[in-house]
């Protein structure tokens, strides 16, 4: 139907020729007016709302405190530092040339630095023996394009000594130190020493108890009178003098070192996953301890620096949990004698940075997989 007149017009509809008593049609004028606010939320030239003085205080006083909650995580490593002692750990010749990649010795020292006499009787320690001490602990770890790699190395294995002959590897450091040691682990295995870190019994104690304790798992009930350890079977938390004992003990053990160097790196292990909890930095009375109980017995290479070591505490805690490799040197019997063709390959595979092709080289007791 059309809306159109006979004679072609629309007039009608726009109210042209309406009749005189019609009700007039609302119009734009007619309607109530509608009031908008203006723009800025009713402030003049769009001000914004006045702010209150209570916010802008409470603002000011949370962004002061992160900025003093910064220079403390930044003061704390910085003060750590000073306390870290020096060593000169590198050889003056015939080592192997560079390498792709980073590789750490770390080393586990009998050194009591650190340890008050009642502290070394609490501990089974026994005083300092004189001269320059033994190591109960020899690592590589070794960082690069694939995972990670921590490979303890039996302190009783016999290799060549340069200028003494053939002896169980710990008497290198006994003999001459952190770089007769660095020297000795180079020549027999062909992998470059980038970096060496070494800790006391001390610095292991006090870390562990400045965590509240880590957890230990051991697969029997243990009582060793050398070392004090005295563990029922099973997982458990432990102390600082409980996970010393138990990362010495080996005379409970029918494999003796093989399995001493398992306990070490499940310590170690449980070590690295408490330090990097975040509750570890948001907690400032454990961040203070941490960092107190480590760099008091930490004795590193005089060419290792704050980042070099900052890499370290990285690779150790990525070998450790599940994405990299946690080995002992290729054995081929439990008197740890080195497989003559198993061990060859997995430190080539090292040096040349290619742990991704380690594969079942790596075996927790250093034993081939039956």
């Amino acid at each position: 139907m059309s809306d159109q007149r006979p004679d072609g017009s629309y007039g009608w509809l726009y109210g042209e020729d309406k009749p005189a008593d019609a009700p007039p049609r609302p119009g734009a004028s007619d309607l109530p007016p509608v009031n908008l606010p203006p723009p800025g939320g009713g402030r003049r030239g769009g001000e914004a709302p006045p702010r209150s003085g209570k916010s802008r205080k409470g603002r000011r006083i949370a962004g002061i405190l992160v900025l003093v909650w910064i220079i403390f995580l930044v003061a704390v490593p910085i003060w750590a530092w000073g306390k870290i002692a020096k060593v000169d750990a590198s050889p003056a010749s015939g080592r192997p040339d560079d390498q792709p990649g980073t590789t750490y010795l770390l080393v586990g020292s009998d050194s009591r630095r650190g340890l008050t006499k009642a502290e070394q009787k609490d501990l089974s320690t026994g005083g300092d023996s004189g001269g320059r001490g033994r190591t109960d602990t020899i690592m590589l770890l070794h960082t690069g394009s694939g995972p990670s790699v921590l490979l303890s190395v039996p302190r009783d294995s016999n290799v060549e000594i340069p200028g003494y002959g053939t002896m169980k590897i710990n008497a290198a450091y006994a003999i001459g130190g952190p770089k007769l040691l660095v020297r000795t682990v180079e020549a027999s295995t062909d992998i470059r020493v980038d970096d060496y870190v070494e800790v006391g019994f001390g610095g292991l104690v006090k870390v562990v108890d400045s965590l509240g304790g880590i957890e230990i798992c051991p697969k029997e009930r243990i009582k060793d009178k050398d070392s004090g350890l005295d563990v029922q079977k099973g997982c458990q938390q432990a102390d600082g003098k409980t996970s010393l004992a138990y990362s010495r003990n080996r005379h409970s053990y029918a494999t003796q070192d093989i399995q001493r160097v398992q306990s070490q790196r499940e310590v170690l292990g449980s070590i690295a996953g408490k330090v990097k909890s975040p509750w570890t930095v948001l907690n400032p009375f454990r961040y203070v301890s941490v960092a107190q109980g480590a760099s008091g017995s930490l004795r590193i290479g005089d060419d290792v620096g704050p980042i070099a070591l900052g890499k370290f505490a990285l690779a150790l805690s990525s070998a450790m949990s599940g994405k990299g490799l946690n080995c002992t040197v290729p054995l081929r019997d439990l008197a740890v004698t080195w497989d003559p063709d198993r061990a060859p390959r997995m430190f080539n595979y090292i040096k040349t940075d290619r742990s991704d092709q380690i594969g079942s080289l790596c075996t927790k007791d250093g034993l081939p997989k039956r």
